[in-house]
C-alpha cells in the first residue's frame, strides 16, 4: 500500500515521522503551516527517515470571539489531540512532529504527544 505514495523498498526500513499541521487558509496564524510543514519534511527526509505529513482542524479566537463560534474554541484543542493520536496510532509512526500556529493548537499537540508516548517535538509555527 505504501508503495502507491511513493515510498521505495529503501524507504520501507527507515523510520516514518507523521508530521501534523494544524495548518488552515482562515486564520492568519495557521495559513503558512501547509509551507511550513514541507520545510520540515524535506529535514525529516533529508535526516535518512521518511516524513508524512497530515492536517487537523484549528479554531482561531480572535475571529470567532464575540460570537457563538467561540463555544467551540475550548473543546478544538480535544479534536486535535484525538486526530493526530488517531493518525499516529492508525499509521503506527515512529515519530511525531506537531506545527501549531495558534495558542488552542498548542495544548492539543502536547496533549497528542504524551497519549502517543513516541519520540515527538512541537515546533511553533
Amino acid at each position: 500500500m505504501l508503495y502507491a505514495t511513493g515510498m521505495t523498498e529503501e524507504d520501507m526500513d527507515k523510520p516514518q515521522v507523521g508530521i501534523a499541521s494544524m495548518w488552515w487558509e482562515g486564520n492568519p496564524c495557521n495559513m503558512h503551516l501547509l509551507d511550513l510543514a514541507g520545510e520540515v519534511k524535506k529535514g525529516v527526509n533529508a535526516a535518512g527517515l521518511v516524513g508524512l505529513r497530515f492536517n487537523t482542524i484549528g479554531v482561531s479566537d480572535g475571529i470567532s470571539m464575540g460570537t457563538d463560534g467561540m463555544s467551540y474554541s475550548l473543546q478544538s484543542r480535544d479534536l486535535i489531540a484525538d486526530s493526530i493520536e488517531t493518525v499516529m496510532g492508525g499509521q503506527w509512526y515512529d515519530a511525531n512532529i506537531c506545527i501549531p500556529g495558534c495558542d488552542k493548537n498548542m495544548p492539543g499537540c502536547v496533549i497528542a504527544m504524551a497519549r502517543v508516548n513516541r519520540p515527538s517535538l512541537m515546533v511553533y509555527g
